[in-house]
C-alpha cells in the first residue's frame, strides 16, 4: 500500500475525531451552565452534539472528564501565557503578579462558565482527587526566585504553591459566586492584595532594601 495515500486519510480521520471531541466538550459545558452539573445526563450531552450515545464514551469515559479537560485547557492557557511574557517579566515577584493578572483574565473571558465549572469540580470531588496544578506552577516560580535571591531561603517552594493556589482559589470562588461584582477588577483587586500581603514576608532583606 502506497503511504502517501493513507497518510492523508490518517489526518482526515484525527481532524474528524477531534471535531467529534470538541462537539461534545462544548455540549456538555453548554448544559452544565443551563441546568448545572449534576442535572446533566449523558445522554443529553450526546443529544446536543448530535451523537450516539456510546460515541461519548470512545471520547470521555465519565461525565467527570468533561471538568477534567477544562482544567487541562486553562492550564494550557496560563502555561501559554506565561512563556509569551516571560520574557517581559524576568523576576520572581513579577512573574506571581503576572500570574495571578493571568488567572483573572482567563475566568473573566467566560465568567458564566467559570462558575459552572467551578461548582461542577466542587461537586465531583475534584478538588480532592486531582492534582492542583495552578500550585505546581506557583511552586516552580518560587523556586526559582529562591535561587536567585530574590525570595527568602527556607522556605518549601510547593509549601507556598499550595497557599497561594488556595487563596487563588477562595478569592475565585467568592468572584464567581458574587453577580453584583462579576467584572474581572473585584477579583485582580483580591488577589493582587493577598499577593502584596503574602510577599512582604516572603521576599528576601537584599530584595526589600
Amino acid at each position: 500500500m502506497d503511504s502517501r495515500a493513507t497518510m492523508p486519510q490518517a489526518g482526515r480521520r484525527e481532524r474528524n475525531k477531534q471535531r467529534v471531541r470538541e462537539r461534545l466538550y462544548s455540549a456538555a459545558v453548554e448544559l452544565f451552565m443551563e441546568k448545572g452539573y449534576e442535572n446533566t445526563s449523558i445522554n443529553e450531552i450526546a443529544d446536543r452534539a448530535d451523537v450516539a450515545r456510546g460515541t461519548f464514551f470512545n471520547y470521555f469515559q465519565r461525565k467527570e472528564d468533561i471538568i477534567t479537560a477544562w482544567g487541562e485547557r486553562r492550564r494550557a492557557a496560563l502555561v501559554t501565557a506565561l512563556d509569551q511574557n516571560g520574557a517581559l517579566t524576568p523576576d520572581s515577584i513579577a512573574q506571581l503578579r503576572q500570574c495571578m493578572a493571568i488567572l483573572v483574565r482567563i475566568n473573566q473571558e467566560e465568567p458564566h462558565l467559570t462558575a459552572a465549572m467551578l461548582t461542577a469540580w466542587v461537586k465531583a470531588g475534584r478538588p480532592i482527587l486531582e492534582e492542583p496544578y495552578v500550585a505546581q506552577v506557583f511552586a516552580e516560580i518560587v523556586d526559582r526566585g529562591m535561587s536567585r535571591g530574590e525570595l527568602s531561603p527556607g522556605m518549601s517552594p510547593l509549601g507556598v504553591g499550595n497557599v497561594l493556589r488556595d487563596v487563588y482559589l477562595g478569592a475565585l470562588y467568592r468572584w464567581a459566586h458574587r453577580p453584583s461584582e462579576g467584572s474581572g477588577s473585584a477579583l485582580a483587586d483580591e488577589l493582587q492584595q493577598i499577593l502584596r500581603l503574602l510577599l512582604e514576608g516572603m521576599a528576601s532583606t537584599a530584595t526589600a532594601s
